[in-house]
C-alpha cells in the first residue's frame, strides 16, 4: 500500500479538494474552499495547511465573525442548489460556540454546511489550555458538544487515522439529498499538526452520487387514484421542488390539470408569479388568495415541504376532511400531520404523477376560481401601496418601489423581522433563483452574511440584502468582507426604531409595549421614556469604507435605489419607515404562547381567542 506521510491539517485539505458531486449526468466540483477566523486553535495546523496549499482553485476567505462567515457558506450553498459548499474553520471555545447558531440554521433549512471547530489538546498535556471549558464530571465534554444538537452529523478525531472515517461520514451525509444539514468534525489543536503515513488512496477524486429515488409502482397507483377522485386539489411548492430542479414538472402538472399552486417561503419563486396558478405565498404570512384556496381545497398535495406551522397555519389552514399528501425525500418530513407519505425525489414524482393522470384524463373541476381570487389579491395589494401614512414612508411602498426597481435578474436576500411576511405576500419573482429567504430559523443576523454568499455564488447578478434596523445591530461586519473580496451588495436598511414585528405581535395579543421600541430609559428599573435613539446607518457604511445613502421619502429611495445601481462597491440605503407599516394578515391564524392567567383584561380576552381556535385546528 502506498502512503503519504502529512499532518491531518494537510490531509484535510487535500481530501477536500478531490470532493465532485454528480447528478443526472452532470458533475461539478463540490468543496470550493474553506471561510476561517484563525486564532490559536487552528492557525498552526489546519491554517499552515492551507497557507502552504498549492492550488488557486481552492479559495480561502477570511470571516470577520464565526457565526456569520458560516452564514456565508449557508447562503453560498442555499444560492447553489446545495450542489457547492464551503468549508468553516474556527478556533476553539467562543470562536466555535459561534458557529453553532449557523449550524442549526444550516440544518433547519436542509442546507449542506460543514465545520472545522478546532479543539481542546487531545494530549491534555497543556490542559487548562486557553478558552478551554472544562468540565469536572466529564472531561471528555468541550464547547464543541453544544453541535451535536443542531448537526445531522458529529465527530470528533482524537488520533489522525481517525480524519479518514469522520469525512467519509460527513459527506455521505452531506450529499444526501434526504439527510443533509450541518456536519461538524471536531479538530483538536495538537491532532491537527500531528503526522500520519496516509493511504493514498485516501486522496484520489471522489464522485458523490445523488441518485433520484421514483415513486413505487404501488404507490403510484394509490397517489393517482387519491388525486383523480378530488375536485379541488392544491399544491403546496416546498423548497425541495427548487433543489431537486423540479420546477419544469410542477409547471407542467398544475397547467395540464389546471391545479393551483401555494408557496412557502423556501418555495417562492422556483414558478413565476406571472403563472395563472401561482397563488404566492400561502400560510400564516401568506396572501389572501392562496389561504382562500387552501382552505377550500379537498386534498392538499405537499411537495418538498417542511410543513411548518406557517404555511400551515399551525395546522388550522386546510378543511377538516381534506386529504394531505406529502412527497418528500426526507421520511421524517413526509410523515408530518398524518398525511399519506410517498417518499420520493420531486423531479421524479411528479413526471410519474403527470403521466399516470394523463393516461386517466382527470382535471380538476376549477373552472375560473383561483383567476378571480389572484385578480383580487393583486387589486388589494395595489390598493394597500396607495395607503400612506402622514407621518412618513410605509413598508410597501418601499418594497413595491423597489420590486419594480431592481433588475430582473437581481437576488433579494432576507430572513427575519416583518420583512419575510411582506415578501412572502406581495413580492413578484420573475426568474427561478432570485428568491432567497432563509425562513426556516428565521436567523437575525442571516441577511448580509447570506447575501454574501449568494454573491459568491452569483457574481454576475445583483444581490439586495433586506433587513431591519434590529438585524443590523446584531450582524454586519461581513460589509467590510464583501469590499474585500470585492462582491459587491446593495444592502437596505428598513429602520424603524424597534423589533416592530414582535411590538405588534405583543400588543395584538393584550400585552403593554414593553422592550421592542429602541427608546431613551428613564429613571424607572423597567421603564423606557418617548424618545427614540436615533441611529445613521447610511454612516456606519461609509465608515466601513462602503457607500451610504439615507432615504425619509419614496423619492429620495428611488433617488438613492439609482444611485445604489450604478455604484461600484457595497452600497447600504438607509430607509427611514413608520412601524407597522406592512401588509396586515389574510385569511390566517397563529398558535403564540400567550399568557393563561394574567390580571389584565386585553390579555384574558386574547388568551380566550385562542384557546376557542385550538378546537378549531387538527392536535397533531
Amino acid at each position: 500500500m502506498k502512503t503519504i506521510r502529512m499532518t491531518v491539517g494537510q490531509a484535510l485539505v487535500r481530501f477536500l479538494d478531490q470532493q465532485y458531486i454528480e447528478r443526472d449526468g452532470k458533475e461539478n466540483k463540490f468543496v470550493t474552499g474553506v471561510i476561517g477566523i484563525f486564532g490559536h486553535g487552528n492557525v498552526l495546523g489546519f491554517g499552515e495547511a492551507l497557507a502552504h496549499y498549492d492550488n488557486p482553485d481552492f479559495a480561502f476567505i477570511g470571516g470577520k465573525n464565526e457565526q456569520d462567515m458560516a452564514h456565508i457558506a449557508t447562503g453560498y450553498a442555499k444560492q447553489m442548489g446545495r450542489m457547492r459548499i464551503y468549508a468553516c474553520t474556527s478556533s476553539i471555545g467562543p470562536g466555535a460556540a459561534n458557529m453553532v447558531t449557523a449550524a442549526a440554521t444550516a440544518t433547519v433549512n436542509r442546507i449542506p454546511a460543514l465545520y472545522f471547530p478546532s479543539d481542546v489538546y487531545a494530549t491534555r498535556q497543556p490542559d487548562p489550555v486557553l478558552q478551554q471549558v472544562e468540565n469536572a464530571s466529564n472531561y471528555t465534554v468541550t464547547t464543541n458538544d453544544a453541535f451535536r444538537a443542531v448537526c445531522k452529523y458529529w465527530d470528533r478525531v482524537d488520533r489522525p487515522e481517525q480524519l479518514m472515517t469522520a469525512c467519509l461520514n460527513a459527506f455521505r451525509v452531506l450529499t444526501d439529498p434526504a439527510e443533509t444539514g450541518a456536519c461538524c468534525i471536531s479538530l483538536p489543536q495538537d491532532v491537527q499538526g500531528e503526522a500520519y503515513d496516509f493511504p493514498d488512496y485516501f486522496f484520489g477524486k471522489r464522485v458523490w452520487t445523488v441518485d433520484r429515488r421514483p415513486v413505487t409502482e404501488e404507490q403510484l397507483q394509490k397517489l393517482a387514484a387519491r388525486l383523480a377522485s378530488s375536485r379541488r386539489p392544491v399544491v403546496i411548492c416546498g423548497g425541495g421542488v427548487g433543489y431537486a430542479g423540479a420546477a419544469a414538472e410542477l409547471m407542467d402538472f398544475c397547467e395540464t390539470f389546471r391545479v393551483p399552486m401555494v408557496e412557502t417561503a423556501a418555495g417562492k419563486g422556483l414558478i413565476p408569479w406571472e403563472k395563472p396558478y401561482n397563488m404566492g405565498g400561502g400560510g400564516t404570512t401568506g396572501n389572501a388568495a392562496a389561504n382562500r384556496m387552501l382552505q377550500g381545497a379537498d386534498l392538499v398535495l405537499s411537495i418538498g415541504a417542511r410543513l411548518n406551522d406557517f404555511i400551515t397555519c399551525s395546522k388550522g389552514g386546510f378543511r377538516e376532511d381534506a386529504t394531505l399528501i406529502s412527497i418528500n425525500l426526507n421520511r421524517f418530513d413526509s410523515f408530518k400531520m398524518d398525511g399519506v407519505s410517498v417518499q420520493a425525489d420531486a423531479k421524479k414524482a411528479l413526471s410519474q404523477l403527470t403521466e399516470a393522470l394523463r393516461n386517466g384524463n382527470w382535471r380538476s373541476a376549477y373552472t375560473d376560481e383561483y383567476e378571480k381570487e389572484k385578480a383580487a389579491w393583486l387589486d388589494e395589494v395595489a390598493a394597500q401601496e396607495r395607503r400612506k401614512d402622514p407621518n412618513g414612508l410605509r413598508m410597501t411602498e418601499v418594497l413595491q418601489q423597489l420590486n419594480r426597481g431592481v433588475e430582473e435578474d437581481a437576488i433579494i436576500v432576507a430572513a427575519s423581522g416583518s420583512l419575510p411576511g411582506e415578501l412572502q405576500k406581495a413580492w413578484r419573482v420573475h426568474k427561478p433563483g432570485t428568491y432567497h429567504l432563509e425562513y426556516g430559523y428565521s436567523c437575525m443576523g442571516y441577511e448580509i452574511s447570506g447575501a454574501l454568499g449568494a454573491k459568491i455564488a452569483a457574481p454576475d447578478q445583483s444581490v439586495y440584502a433586506l433587513l431591519g434596523d434590529g438585524v443590523f445591530f446584531m450582524a454586519h461586519s461581513d460589509i467590510h468582507t464583501s469590499l474585500q473580496e470585492h462582491k459587491k451588495l446593495i444592502i437596505i436598511v428598513f429602520d424603524n426604531m424597534g423589533h416592530q414585528c414582535i411590538h405588534e405581535l405583543q400588543t395584538s395579543n393584550g400585552v403593554c409595549s414593553f422592550g421592542t421600541d429602541f427608546r431613551y430609559r428613564n429613571d424607572r428599573p423597567k421603564g423606557w421614556i418617548e424618545d427614540k435613539v436615533p441611529v445613521d446607518f447610511a454612516m456606519i457604511a461609509r465608515g466601513y469604507g462602503a457607500k451610504g445613502y439615507t432615504a425619509r421619502t419614496l423619492e429620495e429611495f428611488q433617488t438613492a435605489l439609482q444611485n445604489a445601481q450604478r455604484e461600484e462597491i457595497t452600497t447600504l440605503i438607509d430607509v427611514k419607515t413608520e412601524p407597522f407599516s406592512w401588509l396586515p394578515r389574510y385569511e390566517s391564524w397563529w398558535r403564540v404562547g400567550l399568557a393563561e392567567v394574567s390580571e389584565h383584561e386585553s390579555v384574558r380576552e386574547a388568551r380566550q381567542e385562542i384557546d376557542e381556535h385550538l378546537k378549531l385546528v387538527r392536535q397533531y
